[in-house]
């Protein structure tokens, strides 16, 4: 069995460009690891604006002057800006100048420009080259060959279900894309599939699902082609980002309240005694989390972000921590145990019930403040509870419900029994 750590070593090196060979590579090896579905969107598919680029492959990149070779693009997969149009000639150095791009941080490091994936209509060709090549060149004229490969692109997206007894899905995703590098989605993709490899002989009520796809437009097609059905079935998910970074962990919060799976993943970070930091949607990081979020779906993010490779060829297996890997998986593994303990909650009514009406007889009464009364505060969280109810509008835990009001889970669940026992909700 592959190990995370192999993995990432022997899929760093591809060129891993949203459609191409090094991509498609990347897919048939980890069919081997997991028995995933391909999901195949070939061009001229459109949506909402969003075009499959072609497939695109680089044969030869070079810069040279007076017979010597200044730049060989191919020396590493950032070494060519991704998508770049095929380019022959004779350029001076002015010109050459405004097709080279450099990493603004480190005069040693080659940055990933990858734009154009997303703009396939408007291309130009260039190098993305370390800052002390670009610093060092001398004046003259420069021969310049970018000779590409390209023909009808199709993104593919990897998925791999791992079933439940519930009809409830939640979700893990990452990117496979981004050339030639280790944390910037890769780390996450490999987390993701030794979680699912744990659960493969575990009986769960939630189905887990794994989701690996091209950055932004891989996540909008996928769930575009689900359609509404299929995707009323994701209750929630976590994209996974970065993870194998010896930087600190961080739970970017969901625009959506009660989210059970920001409960279970804080308890178990917690439980493990991980230190991590929380902060609201897009505070951390932008990245597909805002895609499943305006399907309606909840994504919450979990990273080592920011880190200082980010973006960059320095972006390898050498700053992975096989240990950084291992926590991310018990945390997210933890937090499928939580899940998995606690009773979920599903409303069956809509608008409010009379609930001190005798049918019903399900009203806290913490009495009145300008008469005397003085409600404890178990009093005044039972009424939190007892008001929290009628705004469900999805499956929750029992525990995030708990969590919420600040009750124990006990007292909580004994209450929602009586709510189940009028046929107001069920627990599952």
């Amino acid at each position: 069995m592959k190990t995370m750590m192999q993995i990432l070593r022997d899929l760093t090196p591809l060129n891993r460009a949203v459609c191409s060979l090094g991509y498609d590579q990347a897919v048939n090896y980890l069919q081997e690891v997991l028995p995933f579905r391909v999901i195949s969107v070939p061009s001229p598919c459109q949506h909402n604006g969003w075009v499959i680029p072609p497939s695109w492959d680089v044969e030869e990149a070079k810069i040279t002057k007076d017979g010597h070779t200044v730049y060989d693009g191919m020396a590493h997969p950032l070494g060519v800006i991704a998508l770049s149009s095929r380019f022959s000639g004779t350029v001076t150095l002015e010109e050459l100048r405004h097709h080279l791009h450099y990493d603004h941080r480190d005069d040693d490091s080659i940055p990933f420009h990858y734009r154009q994936q997303f703009r396939s209509w408007s291309r130009d060709w260039g190098f993305c080259v370390p800052k002390r090549i670009f610093d060092q060149l001398a004046p003259g004229d420069y021969e310049v060959v970018i000779h590409t490969k390209e023909a009808p692109g199709t993104v593919k997206i990897l998925e791999y279900k791992h079933p439940g007894s519930l009809d409830f899905t939640i979700v893990l995703g990452s990117n496979l894309d981004h050339a030639g590098v280790a944390n910037d989605g890769l780390a996450g993709c490999v987390v993701g599939l030794e979680v699912l490899r744990r659960l493969r002989d575990r009986k769960t009520r939630f189905t887990y699902s794994l989701v690996l796809s091209p950055g932004i437009i891989g996540s909008e097609l996928y769930l575009a082609g689900l359609g509404q059905s299929e995707r009323s079935r994701i209750l929630e998910g976590i994209f996974l980002e970065m993870l194998g970074s010896a930087t600190p962990l961080a739970v970017q919060e969901s625009r959506h309240r009660m989210v059970n799976a920001l409960h279970a993943l804080k308890a178990s970070l917690d439980q493990i005694g991980l230190s991590y930091r929380t902060g609201p949607f897009e505070s951390i990081i932008v990245n597909d989390e805002y895609v499943w979020e305006n399907y309606g779906i909840p994504m919450l993010s979990f990273s080592r972000f920011p880190y200082p490779e980010y973006h960059s060829s320095r972006d390898t297996t050498e700053i992975i921590r096989q240990e950084a890997l291992d926590e991310a998986v018990d945390a997210l593994v933890g937090a499928v145990d939580w899940l998995e303990a606690s009773p979920v909650v599903v409303k069956k009514f809509e608008g409010n019930i009379c609930l001190s009406n005798p049918q019903y007889d399900l009203y806290i009464d913490y009495g009145q403040i300008a008469l005397g009364d003085k409600p404890s505060e178990r009093q005044t969280r039972m009424r939190c509870l007892m008001d929290f109810l009628p705004a469900l509008n999805r499956a929750i835990c029992v525990k995030a419900v708990a969590d919420h009001v600040g009750l124990p889970e006990s007292d909580t669940l004994a209450y929602l029994e009586r709510w189940a026992a009028k046929g107001l909700v069920d627990l599952l």
